[in-house]
């Protein structure tokens, strides 16, 4: 059954109702796809003696203990959260955050979009916040090895650490007389009410929207695998398997539909590692077609332990467990970086489906901000309220699985608050005069969104405008920058930036990320941003456009749009590509600084604008339509 009948056969207008249908349909005990991991914070103390204890018992004199899993996923299913559940700290829309735990010392290290929810969270747990990144950053393995002693041993459960990492840490501490234990599995001993695996039921994405076949995937995979001079490969990663396999689910990971499994691929074999309990009929019927056989999840160490010596097994250290590698039997060849690429290139079946998706998305949008308007004035709004109508009106199309990730909306100082996600502790009000960022995104079975748009509600100051205006302008210039074939994010990186740097003004996130389709919402290997990356952009890359500023307890600004890389021009000097904007919806006007802006700055607002009324107001009431019309009339000095 393709994703779209499976969702939409049974009438699902929600998340909720749609996993209510997919029990009903296959008879499967009810799971509980979304439940918070939220610790009773008055037990961490409970929880680092029993860890201690174990300590002791094991002869480890500290631990470390990511916040991710096997595949190295960005926001794990709840069975590998043990970091969360120990410290108490949860990072909202990412798992950042590493724990470090000695018999004296307890220690949880975030970056700067968490520091201030750190603080909080972390407030009479027995653990202190470490900066991993800003002016008063510490390098965590740097702060292991001053805090160890030669002959000393340092635990990590090596499923849940990659390649590269481990061996970082490794070398570093045996450079210093420590040992690392890669065994040593620490929420087996002292989590005992830990949440089991996901066994939440595969579908299939139909290849009509997909627009290419497994087979001609895992051929075009096979050349790569080739290239790098391996014969064989192990995907570990949770979107690389989904895309390879077309297949998906809903539940393992929060708004993500990708599934919980392991992926060998040879000339010879096609093997799926996976719970049984996740298979349909139908499913098993896609495997069979495409020769892909069934293993269990727990078998694939003992499988890549008995690969024969000449097998040149690819595997990515950055994705791949180091408690896999230590179990490989066979030639491991590190690499990787050809793979990641295949599914960053979008084919134009995929980019006609995704432009589907932007206008039912921008249609979900214009009854959400028309709604805020309407009821503003009563104020009775909350963010915790707004994040919740959102998430309906995106859901109320059936072809939207779930949001790509939690609604970011933030009001006032709450914008300032880069990853900020609203809670029943932190909820206010939605009233007087000042700016709201709303930052969101849906998981549609045509594609995945991602937008942000900053609004003023009430009367805006001259400097909320004049702010609001030089990150549009960025936003433009990078949308509209024209450049040679082989140009990479890094390169492109301040021309989003530029306008606030002349006025002493940054942000220091990400300008760009990749986006999957019906995949990840953060995808590489491609993005925008100061850090150095070597991937270049290339046609069919779909990355955001999204800089900011933040003032903190005052307001913070961002403005997304999801861009598509396309050739603009062969010349005698060779190809030039260019952006194409994907997304759907209008900018505030009334926080335009015009005065400040140039004409071809004006004359794109205009045409984007006007293309957003044209692909809208088609799919809108008249009352919606009128709206739009209004929202996207021309701008002038």
């Amino acid at each position: 059954m393709a994703a779209r009948d499976f969702f939409c056969n049974f009438g699902a207008r929600n998340r909720e109702t749609a996993i209510a249908a997919i029990i009903c349909a296959y008879a499967i005990p009810a799971v509980i796809i979304r439940t918070p991991i939220k610790p009773i914070m008055k037990k961490n103390f409970e929880y680092l003696t029993r860890l201690r204890e174990v300590m002791k018992t094991k002869g480890i004199d500290a631990v470390v203990i990511t916040g991710t899993d096997p595949h190295q996923s960005e926001l794990p299913p709840h069975h590998w959260r043990g970091r969360e559940w120990l410290t108490g700290f949860e990072s909202g829309n990412g798992t950042n955050g590493t724990a470090v735990v000695l018999q004296d010392d307890a220690l949880c290290w975030t970056d700067s979009r968490y520091f201030i929810q750190a603080e909080e969270q972390l407030k009479d747990t027995g653990f202190r916040m470490m900066k991993e990144d800003g002016p008063e950053a510490v390098d965590l393995i740097d702060w292991l090895t001053e805090h160890t002693k030669p002959g000393q041993t340092v635990g990590i459960d090596g499923m849940t650490f990659s390649i590269s990492l481990a061996q970082r840490l490794e070398q570093q501490l045996s450079d210093n007389g420590v040992r690392l234990d890669d065994n040593f599995p620490q929420f087996d001993f002292i989590y005992p009410e830990r949440p089991a695996r996901p066994q939440n039921k595969l579908f299939i994405h139909d290849e009509k929207i997909v627009g290419e076949t497994v087979d001609s995937k895992i051929s075009r995979l096979m050349t790569e695998v080739k290239a790098e001079l391996a014969n064989a490969v192990l995907l570990s990663a949770l979107d690389d398997i989904a895309w390879a396999t077309n297949l998906r689910t809903a539940g393992d990971i929060n708004y993500s539909p990708i599934f919980v499994g392991f992926l060998f691929v040879s000339d010879t074999q096609r093997l799926l590692f996976v719970d049984e309990a996740k298979l349909t009929d139908e499913v098993r019927d896609h495997l069979q077609k495409y020769d892909i056989r069934i293993m269990g999840y727990d078998d694939v160490t003992g499988f890549v332990a008995t690969l024969p010596k000449e097998t040149r097994l690819l595997l990515d250290p950055d994705k791949t467990a180091r408690g896999i590698y230590d179990k490989v039997g066979c030639t491991p060849v590190f690499g990787g970086s050809r793979l990641a690429k295949l599914k960053s290139i979008k084919n134009p079946t995929m980019l006609a489906n995704l432009a589907i998706a932007m206008e039912k998305d921008g249609v979900a949008l214009t009854r959400f901000f028309m709604m805020i308007e309407k009821e503003y004035p009563e104020g009775k709004l909350t963010e915790v309220e707004l994040g919740k109508r959102l998430r309906q009106l995106r859901l109320a199309d059936p072809t939207c699985v779930d949001e790509s990730f939690a609604a970011i909306v933030g009001w006032k100082g709450h914008g300032a608050i880069v990853h900020y996600e609203a809670t029943e502790a932190t909820d206010v009000a939605i009233e007087g005069d000042g700016i709201l960022l709303v930052d969101s995104g849906g998981q549609y079975t045509y594609g995945t969104t991602d937008i942000t748009r900053t609004i003023v509600l009430g009367k805006a100051t001259d400097e909320q405008r004049h702010d609001f205006t030089l990150v549009l302008k960025g936003h433009i210039a990078l949308g509209t920058q024209i450049f040679p074939e082989g140009t990479t994010g890094h390169q492109l990186d301040s021309l989003a930036r530029q306008f606030l740097w002349k006025e002493g003004k940054a942000y220091y996130h990400g300008t760009g990320h990749g986006v999957g389709f019906f995949i990840n919402c953060h995808e590489g290997p491609q993005n925008i941003r100061l850090n150095i990356n070597p991937t270049p952009l290339e046609p069919g890359m779909i990355t955001s456009n999204e800089p900011g500023l933040y003032l903190e307890g005052r307001y913070g600004i961002r403005l997304e749009n999801l861009i598509v890389t396309n050739v603009a021009m062969d010349t005698e000097f060779g190809r030039f590509l260019k952006f194409d904007t994907m997304t759907l919806f209008p900018f505030d006007r009334n926080l335009m600084q015009t005065e400040i802006m140039t004409d071809s700055e004006i004359e794109w607002i205009n045409s984007y604008h006007a293309e957003v009324r044209r692909r809208l107001v088609p799919h809108l009431t008249k009352e919606e339509a009128e709206w739009i019309i209004g929202k996207t009339e021309p701008i002038s000095r």
